[in-house]
């Protein structure tokens, strides 16, 4: 998997590491028991700090996605409570979904966008981005 950081975003670097992290895992590209590089590892490959990168581990143990053990390290371990996480999501889309309405975005258009991402996460071989 490829981390991409765009150093000049003015999403905090945690987050944009996290949101690598999930996405690989939606895409498949990391699994449950895949191991992550460790604090070290990934923060001299990217060129970032290693309290950036603990805090993406810390970010991402707390949410469910990963498990950190002495031996292995950062362990992909999806652990998560469906009811819990699909209140989270929809407190997560309610100001995006404003928005869009706000910029006149409509219903159809929206469902289109998110088919088409929820379809490149399961075929990521294929360019579904493009459409949107």
């Amino acid at each position: 998997m490829i981390i991409k950081i765009d150093f000049n975003s003015d999403e905090a670097i945690y987050i944009q590491l996290r949101n690598q992290i999930v996405m690989g895992i939606a895409t498949s590209q990391l699994t449950v028991g895949d191991s992550l590089p460790s604090v070290r590892q990934l923060a001299d490959h990217i060129g970032i700090n290693m309290h950036t990168v603990n805090k993406a581990y810390s970010v991402l143990r707390q949410e469910g996605y990963i498990k950190l053990d002495r031996r292995k390290g950062a362990v992909i371990a999806i652990d998560y409570d469906q009811v819990l996480a699909s209140q989270q999501i929809m407190n997560m889309l309610q100001p995006v979904l404003a928005e869009a309405m706000c910029k006149n975005v409509g219903r159809e258009e929206v469902h289109e966008m998110v088919d088409a991402i929820y379809d490149a996460f399961m075929h990521p071989d294929k360019d579904d981005y493009d459409e949107i």
